[in-house]
């Protein structure tokens, strides 16, 4: 008889597709071109068209590239994971299996949600015409889609990866349930691995365009944001949808299904009789499901000033629901006492690891809203600094985001601490659980944010009336806002996650060399280890920043060449190639995207061959603190610059056109691949190094270590 989680986990994941399903279907149901003119349909039909194209086309491209390196290291994974400790399996197969599952839904997960953006932006615009209530509508509708099929996919796909492999391994015994446990790990690989591409690749995708854009168009060209004489704009609205829906979500895919797998590992043995227990890790994010449905009904929005407030409610209402639903959820599923290694917790110590993580990532993501968004002091400042030019600007932005993380990371600090005491290391898994309880809310207000923005941009393009763009633009200051808040909660996330899985790396390893690993800093191995995992996520931000300075460069040729060459496409009656430019973009992803990858994945594989576990340990911990302390810095500097130039083209300190407005223009350009690329990303780099272990530690402890004997 199936457990009651499993049976709870499985109605929940699907009520998650059905709500995605109706979302995506009512805005569909929207004419494209509802209440425009002839010429304007037109238009509106052509952008729309060549926005969705470059989208899809630029995934198509991406995923065939995926496809090849998913199965050449489904090969590697099946070949380097001996099966000695259970030859009656191949745990190398099976774990291989579970890796290409993983990637497959998280392929899924995105493509969903790049479609229902693309199709979502220009209905925005048309419902703008009408009223802001309902282009809001649309815009929270099409976030929605992303938010309950990823988390759907997510918890189904967890649910069906652990059926299917428990049922392929049933003569394991209980002893052996973290055997189990790795094999499922690979899921959260494989999750973690199309992230990768999706973040690095669409992040350079989309910065390359957005440079491109605002340095010859805005700044030498003295032409408005999102004017249709640029021939980079559409590059630049293809971009806001490759890297903030389809790699946002992946990245959040990965953090899900990694903490769900950590949590799993580390309690494999204390609920090995107990599949309501072992598996609570996936049924508290199919809680979130219908919990974040009834925050979306109990929101609405029915006047301009109501934009911005009701996504601060979306969170803060299922973050209050989470917080009560959970107690009772817990208190059902986890016995009331149980033992981990020598340790005995408890069940309300559980739910207050829990609390503790939901907590904090929402006090983490409001936190990144105050330094990042232009209502308050910090980019305020910023935007006064330009008054005297870009260097004190470029200063400011900097000291900023140094400063920015110091509260969210003692918030981070706190919440690890609490729970370590609480429930141990599991208590940290659960605890970065928590903080994605909310994850259905934090993936449909992020998936918001292009679609506004995107609607801002058809609607210049197309040259509807002003008081439409402005519709658009309160839709769109909103979604930079949350957006930013949402980078702010993806690394909270990521933190929480990577040092869950690295409790679950040293817990799986000891098991299979049976010895405890002495991860003292006073071993000179684990102490020369942690300063190389500290260089590694300053070495991965020069990559990514170099990668995104390379493409903007072949971006900007581009456009400069069409400027000088294209008769009348100053004056409007010459038409821009914007093929071209996306087609730059997406060659400068992919090409660009593969040297931090093999970084990323390459690093713990070479490290553990050569010098074995501890060496390994040494350089997540390393990775794992100073890669967090610069994605949080990089992000909300990026975010700051970006929201100081926004400041001033509101009207203050000058206004467009001054010089301040052109210091921030230049400001926002250099914080770009911060906040889009090389922030975000370094998410990727401490979460999949650390399940990429996680995986492998099989290999580590049977082969690792040749340099030292």
């Amino acid at each position: 008889m199936a457990s009651t989680t499993i049976l709870m986990t499985v109605a929940l994941s699907l009520l998650g597709l059905a709500i995605a399903l109706f979302y995506m279907k009512k805005v569909n149901d929207i004419p494209v071109d509802m209440g425009l003119e002839a010429d304007q349909s037109e238009r509106l039909r052509f952008i729309h068209t060549a926005i969705a194209d470059g989208a899809m086309a630029f995934l198509k491209q991406e995923y065939k590239f995926m496809t090849i390196f998913m199965i050449g290291f489904g090969i590697l994974i099946f070949l380097a994971i001996d099966d000695q400790h259970t030859p009656q399996y191949n745990e190398g197969l099976y774990t291989a299996l579970a890796f290409l599952f993983g990637g497959l839904i998280s392929v899924a997960s995105g493509y969903i949600g790049m479609k229902v953006a693309t199709a979502g932006n220009a209905r925005t615009t048309v419902s703008a015409k009408q009223s802001i209530s309902k282009a809001y509508d649309v815009a929270i509708n099409s976030g929605a889609v992303m938010g309950f099929a990823l988390v759907g996919l997510a918890t189904l796909g967890l649910v069906v990866v652990y059926v299917v492999m428990s049922s392929l391994m049933s003569e394991l015994g209980p002893e052996n349930n973290h055997i189990l446990m790795e094999v499922i790990a690979g899921f959260g690989l494989g999750g973690s691995t199309i992230a990768l591409f999706a973040r690095v690749g669409g992040g350079i995708f989309t910065k390359a365009a957005d440079v491109g854009a605002d340095l010859v168009g805005k700044v030498e060209q003295g032409i408005p944001e999102d004017d249709p004489r640029n021939p980079a704009v559409i590059a630049d609205n293809v971009g806001d949808n490759v890297g903030d829906v389809a790699g946002m979500g992946a990245d959040l895919f990965g953090s899900c299904a990694e903490s769900t797998c950590a949590a799993m590992v580390i309690s494999a043995a204390a609920f090995a009789t107990n599949t309501d227990a072992l598996l609570y890790p996936i049924l508290i994010s199919a809680v979130g499901i219908p919990v974040s449905l009834l925050t979306k009904l109990l929101v609405s929005v029915k006047k301009e000033d109501d934009v911005a407030p009701a996504l601060m409610k979306l969170l803060i209402i299922s973050s209050a629901l989470m917080a009560v639903v959970m107690y009772f959820v817990t208190l059902a599923m986890i016995p009331a006492d149980f033992v981990i290694g020598e340790n005995t917790y408890s069940s309300t110590g559980v739910y207050f690891c829990f609390l503790s993580g939901l907590v904090s990532g929402l006090a983490v993501g409001l936190l990144t809203g105050y330094y990042t968004s232009e209502k308050y002091a910090p980019v305020q400042e910023v935007a006064k600094s330009c008054e005297t030019g870009v260097a004190t600007n470029i200063i400011y932005g900097l000291a900023l985001g140094y400063k920015s993380t110091v509260l969210p990371y003692v918030c981070i600090a706190i919440s690890i601490f609490i729970s370590w005491e609480l429930a141990g290391m599991y208590g940290v898994a659960i605890a970065s659980l928590g903080m994605l309880g909310t994850l259905v809310i934090a993936l449909m207000i992020d998936a918001y944010g292009p679609v506004a923005d995107n609607a801002g941009g058809i609607a210049e393009m197309v040259g509807l009336e002003s008081e439409v763009r402005r519709r658009t633009d309160v839709l769109d200051s909103a979604g930079n806002t949350t957006a930013a808040i949402g980078k702010g909660f993806a690394i909270g996330a990521a933190i929480l996650t990577s040092l869950a899985l690295f409790a679950a790396f040293i817990t799986i390893s000891e098991k299979l060399s049976g010895e405890a690993f002495t991860m003292s800093l006073l071993n000179p191995l684990v102490f020369t280890s942690v300063f190389i995992g500290a260089v590694l996520p300053f070495l991965f931000t020069a990559m990514t920043m170099k990668s995104v300075g390379k493409a903007a460069f072949a971006m900007i040729e581009e456009v400069r060449h069409q400027f000088r060459t294209i008769p009348g496409i100053m004056e409007g009656t010459g038409k821009p190639d914007y093929a071209k430019c996306v087609a730059i973009s997406t060659q400068a992803a992919l090409k660009e995207m593969i040297a931090p990858g093999v970084l990323i994945m390459g690093t713990p594989l070479v490290v553990g061959y050569l010098f074995g576990v501890e060496a390994v340990a040494g350089v997540l911990a390393g990775s794992l603190v100073c890669g967090g302390v610069l994605a949080i810095s990089a992000s909300n500097s990026g975010g700051a610059w970006d929201n100081a130039k926004k400041y001033i083209e509101a009207g203050n300190l000058g206004g467009k056109g001054s010089e301040e407005h052109k210091a921030a223009v230049v400001g926002d350009t250099v914080g770009d691949p911060l906040k889009d690329t090389s922030g975000p990303s370094l998410n990727i780099l401490i979460k999949l190094s650390a399940i990429l272990s996680v995986v492998f530690a099989p290999f580590f402890v049977q082969y690792g270590g040749i340099l030292l004997g």
